[in-house]
């Protein structure tokens, strides 16, 4: 591997490049949050003076060097100073995903030993306060937000703007010692400890150096050409390591500004105002969006839905050949750009993207017709695949080289290779130091040359170097009759319907597949209004005929499309049902990065499965749910099982694969 020691000079920490930046970009917004409808913000020069209070105000109530500090809240400025200011005392910030709920909190804040805790508002603090009823280790907690604190017992309760008065106030033998601990941070030292989503047990603690973060967001920053003048909306959970990525180690490096949301409720509109021009999303929130935009075209007025539908049939073709760069006619040209005037350029604006000059999704594969409609609208949308463990970035797709079926080429520095098993390994700068307290895992996932098992099966394009992901390796098995079974690539082609949520295949080692189904119930709720079908809830409206007629029909059409596919035609859906409930975090059903936690799901929903393949026509069921605030109780429903059509399989070709 190529030498990543920084030169002599250069910033070797996050917080040496808040002091760069805040020399460098003084006078330039490094952060806005929009409170009370309107809009804050703080230039690097006062960025740095608020992240400097705070580390003052932690070693005034005695944060030692290793401590682990949790942060926990939604994407607010404050909460993303207190990381950095963290590191500056020479202590390790550990976000956690703020809708954890306090068991899930419990885990990590025992694992990682935290003395500190740095929560954002009521709501957090109440969790917190549970957990040290088990918990004995937390010394302090300070909170951002103060409504609804005033009555609580402050002998370890802190306001961040009172630790950050004291910091202000202290004298100079602490500042001595917030300078000596600042000087100590090396490119080795530890930046911060993301747990992973526990998909298949309980989450790691990933521990990534200051190495791992400044190399990764410095090489993908220079593969897009990010700048400082560009704008980022920080909306996605704190605790995922692609937003401390986009929003501390892109953002410290290249020098942009960070904008963050009044509310999750709030973020639409909040993504018009600021309207990003860098701007990552999973595929979910661009299959919402893109759900929105269709069910107001439905609504829509004959003419306006006519010419909604003739200008995407034109950008369609023209769009994506502007972005990539190839030759367009000038009749094509004069029509994009009418088009534009009239359609695209108010729908980018509606959707907050009139700016986005470079735009990511990940994650999971994004439907192709999804991933189509937006680069039509000329909107640089691009595929990339990443892990914690790798500091984000594996691969990504360049200009002129993006497609919706693979992941893209390596990284700037980093390797790949394809294990025997066909799983797909990397190293580079970015790969992660250690698992916390896991040494048997860290050796299982990270070998002696610093290769690193993502657990992902896939295949690299022999002509184009581009990777291609399968599934996850652990999930890849075989059909009865020897064909490969790979359930995400049916499950993703069945969620590109707006009407599907969620799906989960089986067929491992049966002799067909089968399936949950989830439906998205803005989507189908719609529909239901528009055409007065009445409902009360989301079993009731997931076991209405009429949408059971629909899923079928999709499932059918996914299976047509899967026959086409000489690797996978066996995995065709032979039987479904559509579930009773959403699959949901709180009840251990998928992670808090809404992956699909398909043991838990297995053993969980056993029996419906057995009925999918027994030649059951109906099953009851009943199921333990967890409601908002906590309490456990049960949902009973009778399921219709479903079969659905599929194209014969030539028993010869299967073989022979």
């Amino acid at each position: 591997m190529a030498d990543t020691t920084p030169p002599s000079g250069a910033p070797q920490s996050v917080p040496a490049l808040l002091r760069r930046n805040a020399t460098r970009f003084g006078d330039s917004p490094a952060y806005r949050e929009k409170e009370f409808g309107i809009w804050q913000s703080w230039t690097w020069a006062e960025t740095a003076d608020e992240i400097e209070k705070i580390a003052l105000g932690l070693l005034e109530l005695g944060l030692n060097r290793g401590d682990y500090v949790a942060v926990i809240g939604r994407n607010r400025p404050a909460l993303y100073w207190s990381m950095v200011a963290v590191e500056m005392a020479g202590a390790v910030p550990v976000p956690l995903y703020q809708d954890a709920v306090a068991e899930e909190m419990t885990y990590v804040l025992d694992h990682c030993g935290a003395r500190f805790v740095i929560a954002g508002d009521q709501e957090q603090v109440d969790k917190v306060i549970e957990a040290q009823e088990t918990l004995h280790g937390i010394e302090h907690v300070i909170y951002v937000e103060k409504r609804g604190m005033r009555k609580y017992d402050h002998g370890a309760l802190h306001a961040l703007e009172d630790v950050q008065a004291k910091g202000a106030a202290a004298g100079a033998s602490l500042k001595d010692d917030l300078a000596a601990r600042e000087a100590e941070l090396t490119y080795d030292s530890t930046c911060v400890m993301l747990y992973t989503s526990g998909t298949t047990g309980k989450p790691k603690g990933v521990v990534l150096s200051n190495r791992n973060i400044i190399e990764a967001s410095k090489s993908s920053s220079e593969f897009d050409g990010l700048r400082p003048d560009d704008e980022v909306l920080a909306y996605l959970p704190m605790a995922w390591v692609g937003d401390f990525i986009f929003s501390i180690g892109q953002a410290y490096w290249t020098g942009f500004c960070v904008n963050c949301p009044e509310s999750a409720d709030t973020m639409m509109m909040d993504l018009r105002e600021i309207g990003p021009t860098y701007f990552f999303a999973p595929p979910r929130v661009f299959e919402t969006l893109l759900t929105s935009v269709m069910i107001r075209m439905e609504d829509a007025g004959k003419f306006k839905k006519g010419l909604f539908d003739r200008a995407m049939a034109r950008a369609k073709v023209t769009g994506p050949k502007i972005l990539d760069g190839k030759p367009v006619s000038g009749g094509e040209k004069l029509a994009y750009a009418l088009d534009n005037l009239l359609v695209i350029g108010p729908l980018k604006n509606t959707l907050g993207m009139s700016r986005v000059r470079v735009g990511y999704t990940a994650g999971e594969a994004i439907g192709p017709e999804i991933f189509d409609f937006y680069r039509a609208l000329g909107i640089n949308l691009k595929q990339l695949y990443g892990q914690t463990e790798a500091s984000v970035f594996i691969t990504q797709q360049p200009d002129h080289e993006v497609r919706p079926d693979t992941v893209g080429v390596p990284s700037p520095g980093v390797e790949l290779k394809i294990g025997d098993n066909g799983e797909v390994f990397y190293r580079s700068p970015g790969t992660f130091v250690e698992y916390f307290k896991n040494p048997e895992s860290t050796a299982s996932t990270k070998d002696a040359e610093g290769w690193v098992a993502t657990g992902d099966a896939g295949f690299i394009e022999e002509d184009t170097g581009h990777l291609r992901i399968l599934d996850r390796a652990k999930d890849v098995g075989k059909m009865a009759q020897g064909g490969l079974f790979a359930p995400k690539f049916v499950e993703n082609k069945l969620k590109f319907y707006p009407d599907i949520l969620e799906a989960v295949v089986f067929g491992n080692e049966r002799e067909f597949c089968t399936a949950f189904i989830n439906i998205d119930l803005s989507a189908v709720g719609n529909w239901a209004e528009r055409n007065n079908i009445a409902y009360a809830s989301y079993q009731e409206l997931a076991g209405h005929p009429q949408v059971l007629d629909s899923i079928q029909s999709h499932v059918e059409a996914v299976n047509r499309s899967v026959a086409e596919d000489p690797m996978l035609s066996h995995c065709q859906v032979a039987r479904f049902l559509v579930l009773h409930k959403e699959l949901d975090a709180d009840d251990g059903e998928l992670t808090r990065t809404r992956k699909v936690r398909r043991r838990i799901i297995e053993e969980k929903f056993g029996e419906l499965i057995e009925a999918l393949y027994d030649g059951s026509s109906e099953k009851y069921t009943e199921t333990e749910v967890t409601y908002e605030d906590g309490r456990k109780g049960k949902i009973s429903a009778t399921l219709e099982i479903r079969d659905a059509a599929t194209v014969p399989v030539d028993a010869n070709r299967m073989a022979a694969e």
